[in-house]
């Protein structure tokens, strides 16, 4: 490992409770193990490029009802192409080369696992999302 993977690698979060074992599956491995501690890394990061995604689409979130606004982020992050590459860009920047690699064998698959993970930081921090309407 070169020192940027190591440096990269270090960077990350240590999860408590995250089960990473041989019975599971190549992409549950890199979810757990790579996918989750960038997520968590890059929380805050996330966290204002939705903000920013809110503010340039006129701020309409702000004015839907909790449930809207769980559809609002779900439609986002499943069908505005521009924002998917941008919120892929912020977890494959930080792979390691090898990373990198299987990622690129399995990109689908571990992309919708990627987007399942922005979701749900993303609804679970909706309460973020309040203090920007003012």
């Amino acid at each position: 490992m070169d020192q940027r993977d190591e440096n990269l690698v270090r960077l990350r979060p240590n999860l408590i409770g995250v089960r990473i074992d041989e019975n599971m599956s190549d992409e549950e491995h890199f979810q757990n193990a790579t996918l989750r501690p960038i997520a968590k890394l890059q929380n805050d990061l996330l966290i204002a490029i939705f903000k920013n995604y809110i503010t340039k689409h006129k701020n309409v979130f702000y004015g839907l009802t909790a449930q809207k606004r769980m559809d609002y982020i779900e439609n986002a992050v499943n069908r505005d192409q521009k924002f998917r590459s941008t919120l892929k860009g912020v977890f494959t920047g930080l792979f390691t080369m090898d990373e990198f690699e299987h990622y690129t064998t399995n990109s689908s698959a571990l992309n919708k696992r990627i987007m399942n993970l922005v979701r749900e930081r993303l609804i679970s921090n909706m309460q973020l999302f309040e203090n920007s309407s003012g």
